[in-house]
């Protein structure tokens, strides 16, 4: 990428880009681990920790925090939230704010093949099951077992999709 295409970005050196990344405008990328040909549309961040598999598709407005994992042939819709704290708090017991000592990372899976639609949050210590689809605006608070297709708040399963799909 040349200097131009780099101004609207923010790629922190510590990032391990793969083969064929497409990065779009209003990016946020540290401490993470991208695979070979994967999209990821304007305005998404992703923090330290992630790792986002090959040919994997992130739409724009999207938040991958600390502690996600993203297997290859993912897609990921338009602001999809991902979330990695259980009791978010600002401070800790004495009033201070809290530091990354004040709290714990609960990990996220995504699998193979599993599809996202726009707008869902993912609540933390969940893994979406291969193939699984999550509809728009979903909430997802426990796990999604391969080939369902989930949607609602809270997302529960709906139906199954056919294998191969």
């Amino acid at each position: 990428m040349s200097a131009a295409e780099l101004r609207f970005q923010r790629i922190a050196p510590d990032v391990r880009l793969g083969r064929n990344v497409r990065i779009y405008d209003f990016t946020n990328l540290y401490g993470c681990e991208i695979g070979d040909d994967v999209k990821i549309g304007t305005f998404v961040e992703i923090q330290k920790g992630v790792k986002i598999g090959n040919r994997c598709k992130i739409s724009s407005h999207t938040f991958i925090c600390e502690g996600v994992t993203v297997e290859d042939d993912v897609f990921i819709g338009h602001n999809v939230t991902f979330i990695n704290d259980r009791y978010p708090r600002a401070t800790n017991g004495d009033g201070r704010l809290q530091t990354e000592a004040d709290w714990e990372c609960i990990p996220t899976v995504v699998k193979r093949g599993a599809s996202i639609g726009s707008g869902a949050t993912i609540l933390c210590g969940v893994t979406i099951g291969e193939n699984a689809l999550v509809g728009a605006g979903s909430v997802v608070t426990k796990d999604v077992p391969p080939g369902a297709v989930v949607a609602g708040n809270p997302a529960r399963i709906i139906k199954w999709l056919p294998p191969g799909r």
